[in-house]
């Protein structure tokens, strides 16, 4: 049975959760045959990703987990 207290838990979690979730911008993007990339910024460090791994980047996951090196200053 769906108490009160636990839909104010599972929202506080939800939040929490959102919060604890790094901030991604995108700063450039390139389209180059038939090929996306994107520079983003991600806590104060810059990539260069393909859509896949920006999605991946958006749902949550670091740069460190997706073994990224930072780019070289252009």
């Amino acid at each position: 049975m769906f108490s009160p207290v636990t839909g104010q838990n599972s929202k506080r979690s939800a939040v929490r959760k959102a919060l604890d979730r790094h901030k991604v911008y995108i700063t450039a993007q390139r389209f180059s045959a038939g090929t996306y990339q994107a520079r983003v910024l991600v806590d104060g460090e810059a990539y260069w990703v393909d859509e896949f791994r920006l999605s991946q980047l958006q749902q949550g996951l670091s740069p460190a987990e997706l073994e990224l090196t930072p780019a070289a200053d252009d």
